[in-house]
């Protein structure tokens, strides 16, 4: 049976996947933030993934205020990289694995919640970079990945206690899938940060680190953040975190907390990496 084995909370930040492709990881700048990415890597190395669901939300590429699904799965067997203005990243083309995605959208459409299913999409940097982030540079993903997007761009965005609810929906779903696969899940975006207005460059490191803390201490209790909390303590743009509660809500409620890295600032943002696993899956 499909089981899911750990759980990856990881910011991403655009300017981390281009100092990654231009080779800028050891300037001064970048290098404290990128020495917290090797011990991850083996991390996830070992984990031995043969699957990846990764919660994202895009950023007007593959969609745009046109049509805004609050929860998207892709279920193609490929996803092109998408060209943001600068050209495709130099990276492999995500290929997916359609039997457990289809699955996935059947069991969440019966389990209440309205996903919107893609045949067809590319990807930007919400999914490419945690990729780079835990794997490295390798001439092809070594592993296939299953895209759910979030809608954190267009009020209203998802509650986190909702985004929870589908992470535990989505274990259902994994548990039931017969095939034998070891599956990851990410919670991609945040921390805080802000990009425009007033505030921009706000970087609160007392709530990030709270936020931290309480994926293992109260992750229920962490549902409960309001999306005016999260915009008065976070920045306009930390509601993405509310896509890290659909991977904490996927895995055990003991789960353990193996690797933190907390840093800033990434491009005017706070990055955070974290590795959770399940007991159940040891």
């Amino acid at each position: 049976m499909a089981k899911i084995v750990a759980g990856i909370a990881c910011s991403h930040v655009p300017a981390i996947g281009v100092a990654m492709d231009k080779g800028q990881t050891g300037t001064p700048y970048w290098e404290p933030l990128f020495k917290g990415y090797g011990p991850a890597r083996e991390l996830v190395a070992k984990l031995k993934p043969d699957v990846a669901i990764v919660v994202y939300n895009d950023h007007a590429n593959a969609f745009s205020l046109e049509i805004i699904p609050t929860f998207l799965i892709g279920v193609a067997d490929k996803f092109p990289i998408a060209d943001e203005g600068f050209g495709a990243r130099p990276v492999p083309v995500v290929y997916g694995h359609p039997q457990l995605a289809w699955h996935l959208a059947e069991s969440l459409i019966l389990d209440e919640f309205d996903m919107t299913i893609a045949n067809e999409m590319t990807v930007d940097h919400g999914l490419t970079v945690p990729l780079s982030v835990t794997t490295g540079q390798p001439a092809e993903w070594p592993f296939k990945v299953i895209p759910l997007c979030v809608n954190v761009v267009q009020y209203p965005p998802p509650t986190g206690a909702r985004c929870f609810k589908l992470g535990q929906a989505i274990r259902r779903a994994v548990d039931s899938f017969p095939e034998d696969l070891r599956v990851i899940i990410y919670g991609t975006g945040g921390m805080s940060h802000q990009l425009q207005g007033e505030r921009a460059g706000l970087i609160n490191r007392k709530f990030d680190t709270d936020f931290l803390d309480n994926l293992t201490k109260d992750p229920i209790g962490l549902t409960k953040i309001s999306h005016t909390e999260y915009m008065r303590e976070a920045g306009s743009e930390g509601v993405e975190m509310v896509m890290w509660h659909v991977m904490r809500g996927a895995l055990d409620l003991d789960a353990v907390e193996v690797y933190r890295h907390y840093h800033v600032p990434a491009s005017n943002t706070a990055a955070a990496l974290m590795i959770l696993e399940n007991r159940s899956a040891a």
